[in-house]
């Protein structure tokens, strides 16, 4: 498999008159875990179904685990897993009923499905939930289980599809452990998501796709260098402080500010965090204006889609059908 789990050269895909994928480049080294962002439409699901077998691509090449997706598909699908938005948890079952009868799906024998149930459930913390119903799981628990159940045969490369869509931050930090879990244990994750933050907690390097191409990719810290440095943020107590608190701001940051009175924020770039930061509050405080919050901060991943797409990132659309690898 070299060292990329995941690999594309110059896919193309086209339906109808809309070009889907436009020479798309792709890596995934492996063991780590690959962001795919984009706007709707950018081209991640149609890269995603083609990895997975599901499409065909019309132009370029790719390899999944070592194999061609186009020439040797059914490698592909044993050696991998793929989990989409909408989850295929049976409510009338246990947990460990539902991995039981994946298990078996797989091929696997009852007695080897049991194992692989218990297994599962242990690295995705529902061994105390395992004779419970999944009607009566969590969002987060279910999510889990979902998940969980696409790792039954242990595949080497994993596809995840909005993995938190509609979860709250206490369920999507417990999904977020999973996946650490699960990569910490050498699995290769592919994962697309609306949700900025989630990419900035979770993936070793980003790939943002517009258009079906690539326009940029890095770790999260080398995508947020590219639109600047550290900035310093004021909010000013008191309005009438704007004017001056932002000439203060440039003398001190040697560069023009960007102001939004109405909401009293002074916003610049800093060369040497620290430093100016201190130069700042001293040249605040000395001219005895009284600022509400005062710090300094790195540019966002929503602040990067927007500098390199044009628009913010859409909220996640709502779940559709769940994509099935066939066996």
């Amino acid at each position: 498999m070299g060292r990329n789990a995941v690999i594309t050269e110059a896919l193309g895909k086209r339906f109808g008159d809309k070009q889907a994928l436009d020479g798309f480049d792709l890596e995934v080294p492996k063991g780590t875990v690959l962001g795919l962002l984009g706007p709707n439409g950018a081209g991640k699901t149609t890269a995603v179904r083609v990895l997975t077998t599901l499409l065909r691509a019309d132009a370029g090449r790719a390899e999944v685990a070592g194999f061609d997706v186009a020439r040797e598909p059914a490698k592909v699908r044993r050696h991998i897993g793929l989990t989409g938005q909408q989850p295929t948890v049976d409510d009338i079952l246990t947990g460990r009923e539902n991995l039981i009868m994946w298990g078996r799906l797989f091929h696997l024998s009852a007695r080897a499905a049991a194992r692989r149930a218990d297994e599962l459930l242990e690295q995705f913390a529902l061994t105390d939930a395992a004779h419970r119903r999944a009607k009566h799981y969590s969002g987060g628990m279910r999510r889990r289980l979902d998940i969980a159940s696409s790792l039954v045969l242990a595949p080497r490369v994993f596809f995840l599809d909005e993995p938190t869509t509609g979860l709250d931050p206490r369920n999507r930090g417990e999904v977020w452990h999973a996946l650490r879990g699960l990569v910490a244990g050498g699995t290769s994750v592919l994962m697309t998501t609306q949700h900025l933050d989630e990419a900035d907690q979770l993936a070793d390097r980003i790939v943002v796709i517009d258009g079906g191409r690539t326009v940029a990719e890095g770790t999260p810290s080398q995508l947020k260098s590219r639109i600047g440095g550290d900035r310093i943020d004021v909010t000013m107590r008191d309005e009438r402080d704007v004017a001056a608190a932002a000439a203060l701001l440039a003398r001190s940051t040697g560069a023009d500010p960007e102001v939004d009175a109405p909401l009293r924020r002074i916003s610049a770039p800093a060369r040497k965090r620290v430093a100016a930061l201190t130069e700042v509050v001293r040249a605040l405080d000395d001219a005895g204006r009284a600022a509400e919050d005062i710090g300094v901060r790195r540019p966002t991943l929503d602040e990067v889609f927007l500098h390199l797409t044009g628009h913010p990132a859409e909220s996640a659309t709502p779940a559709g059908p769940r994509i099935e690898v066939p066996t």
